[in-house]
């Protein structure tokens, strides 16, 4: 029953969202939207920032489910941009209304998971150090959350399937080089 209310909830922020800016939109609109008591809203979420994160990560869970391995991590990739873009409107109301860091720390949770287990992969079996692995996932992670801010930015109207390509060009092979160097790096 309480994910029902969370998705009813995400639901008609979501359609509210079609209506008017984020900045504008009260507890009041979305309990009367969906059908529930204020008290209902609190139980799950302290305000309506914190429903636009937990919704902002329900809709990334779903987008990589199963897709953060090596060989699967290109269509993760290409699920978090399709995901984006079937919110397109939620995405640009919320990028538009939040502050640039709340958009940044969604996306760097939502690519950090998805690298992490990729290099987690690559890294098995190796001495490499949990620090390391760490500090890898979060470089890829600054270059794969930049590249979608200004996508988002420019109103995701440039081809996501272009920009993919362009990222696994760029990558391929990169995360297990970089595991070598560092692993060759720490024998010296």
């Amino acid at each position: 029953m309480s994910n029902t209310t969370k998705l009813a909830l995400e639901a008609s922020l979501k359609h509210l969202m079609l209506l008017k800016p984020l900045d504008k939109i009260t507890i009041s609109d979305l309990t009367t939207d969906c059908g529930i008591s204020r008290m209902a809203f609190y139980y799950h979420f302290k305000d309506i920032y914190d429903l636009v994160e937990w919704s902002c990560l329900e809709d990334a869970r779903k987008a990589l489910r199963g897709k953060k391995t090596y060989d699967t991590w290109q269509d993760g990739l290409r699920q978090i941009f399709e995901a984006v873009l079937s919110n397109k409107p939620f995405i640009l109301n919320a990028y538009h209304t939040l502050s640039r860091e709340q958009i940044e720390n969604y996306l760097f949770q939502l690519t950090y998971d998805l690298l992490r287990d990729v290099v987690e992969e690559q890294a098995a079996g190796t001495s490499l150090s949990a620090q390391k692995k760490e500090f890898i996932a979060n470089f890829y992670k600054y270059s794969f959350v930049g590249i979608m801010l200004d996508w988002i930015k420019k109103g995701m109207k440039e081809d996501y399937e272009e920009i993919i390509r362009d990222m696994i060009l760029t990558l391929h092979g990169n995360i297990g080089n970089s595991i070598a160097n560092f692993l060759s790096n720490s024998c010296k």
